[in-house]
């Protein structure tokens, strides 16, 4: 199986955007990635965090679907991925739409990655509701495949008659949807409705903020990705795309040629563990770092 690589926006380069990006605009940016050889490229969402949480390791994001649209706009292989989008924050006709046009517009180049969300804060700021994320979730990504669909949602929670939205997505039956989380509710939807998973490596201090079960070593990833695939050949379904952001990931803190030399022995591991995109996110401190960090890193996406 040949991995893909999808490209992280650095997050800490939108606190500092003017600065760090020396004027260039994300459509530019985006073009280098693709000229690096990715596949992918992929900003993260947090509308409104608290300033506690920011203070401890928390980050600052752009609108995805806006600075998705400027990449792909820019580019004409990149696949352009939210990683990922709370569910919860939007309104899932909104959500639909904006996903569906991003789809259409970038000529089916849109993954919708997805997760309930755990900042209880944030759901709090923006008048959404944190202790039903999950059911809500789950009706959720019903009511955007039927929208794609051209069919109504009749669920009890977002249920709707005599609505459409139009147009459609250019993918048949709407952009692929990869869901985010560790949990049994992640894995549930991977297996029963969603194209793709996104778990993430998390050790004991992690799984506290995050509320996500434990995840350290490729063994237990494998056996994770084995089960899930086991239970969606159960019901006739491909294996899923799995997205995962390496163990190694704390190298890039100390540059990318670290972390190049740590992954890339490791590549095949995470390939036959069923990974199908790694996901790298450098820690780039400008634009002229960016540059460089994704030279070094291309080294990788060539193997």
């Amino acid at each position: 199986m040949t991995l893909k690589f999808n490209l992280l926006f650095p997050m800490r380069a939108v606190k500092h955007w003017d600065r760090w990006s020396e004027g260039a605009s994300i459509g530019e940016i985006a073009k280098l990635v693709e000229d690096a050889g990715f596949d992918g490229f992929s900003m993260s969402e947090h509308p409104y965090p608290d300033k506690d949480w920011l203070a401890h390791g928390g980050h600052h994001a752009f609108d995805p679907f806006v600075s998705l649209s400027f990449a792909a706009a820019a580019t004409r292989t990149l696949r352009v991925i939210t990683f990922v989008m709370v569910a919860g924050y939007r309104n899932p006709y909104l959500a639909a739409k904006a996903a569906a046009s991003l789809d259409m517009l970038s000529g089916g180049r849109f993954t919708l990655g997805t997760a309930a969300g755990y900042l209880k804060s944030e759901f709090d700021a923006l008048g959404a509701e944190f202790p039903r994320r999950g059911q809500l979730m789950d009706e959720a990504i019903e009511a955007w495949k039927r929208t794609w669909a051209g069919q109504e949602h009749l669920g009890g929670e977002f249920g709707v008659a005599n609505h459409v939205a139009l147009p459609l997505p250019r993918t048949p039956g709407g952009p692929p949807v990869w869901i985010g989380g560790n949990g049994a509710a992640a894995r549930r939807r991977v297996v029963e409705v969603a194209d793709g998973w996104i778990p993430m490596a998390a050790s004991g201090e992690v799984t506290e903020i995050t509320r996500t079960r434990a995840l350290e070593q490729i063994e237990v990833l494998a056996d994770w990705i084995a089960e899930v695939n086991t239970r969606r050949a159960e019901r006739g379904r491909e294996a899923a795309e799995v997205a995962f952001m390496p163990f190694e990931t704390d190298l890039l803190a100390q540059g990318c040629d670290a972390f190049c030399s740590a992954v890339q022995p490791k590549l095949s591991a995470y390939a036959g563990a069923g990974v199908t995109w790694i996901t790298l996110e450098p820690a780039s401190r400008s634009l002229t770092d960016f540059r460089a960090d994704i030279q070094t890193l291309s080294c990788l996406v060539g193997d």
